[in-house]
């Protein structure tokens, strides 16, 4: 397995551990983590608050990886989330884009989300030839 695809994968699953250590060793100094639906942390003390305030009420109960793309330093990772946010169960898909630094250590995280379940809206239209 690739370096950078086990950090990858250490860093999701220190959520789901609540393991601020491998989550911490997973950042550079000088990192910015960008979650899917706004909010930007700027430098290492800022994503571990975020880190540790997140994991004092709330839990994620599932982050699978599905699917890796490498492109040099940059590393495209779709994946599935499913968390316990405030007492409300939520889950979606995601993809990250993940660069790495020269030592190896994560230097930015920039999230998007697709909400889930998909639906296929013209599925219930009458298929017509064109």
């Amino acid at each position: 397995m690739d370096k950078r695809e086990l950090l990858i994968k250490n860093c999701f699953n220190s959520w789901i551990e609540k393991d601020s250590i491998v989550f911490r060793n997973s950042f550079a100094d000088d990192a910015v983590y960008v979650e899917s639906w706004g909010p930007a942390y700027r430098n290492i003390e800022h994503i571990m608050a975020w880190f540790n305030d997140w994991n004092k009420e709330n839990h994620v109960l599932q982050w699978d990886i599905k699917e890796f793309f490498h492109f040099g330093n940059i590393c495209i990772c779709e994946w599935y989330f499913k968390c316990d946010c405030n007492n409300v169960v939520a889950g979606f898909d995601g993809v990250s884009i993940i660069n790495f630094n020269e030592t190896g250590k994560i230097r930015l995280i920039k999230e998007f989300q697709s909400k889930t379940p998909n639906n296929y809206p013209y599925e219930r239209i009458i298929t017509r030839k064109y």
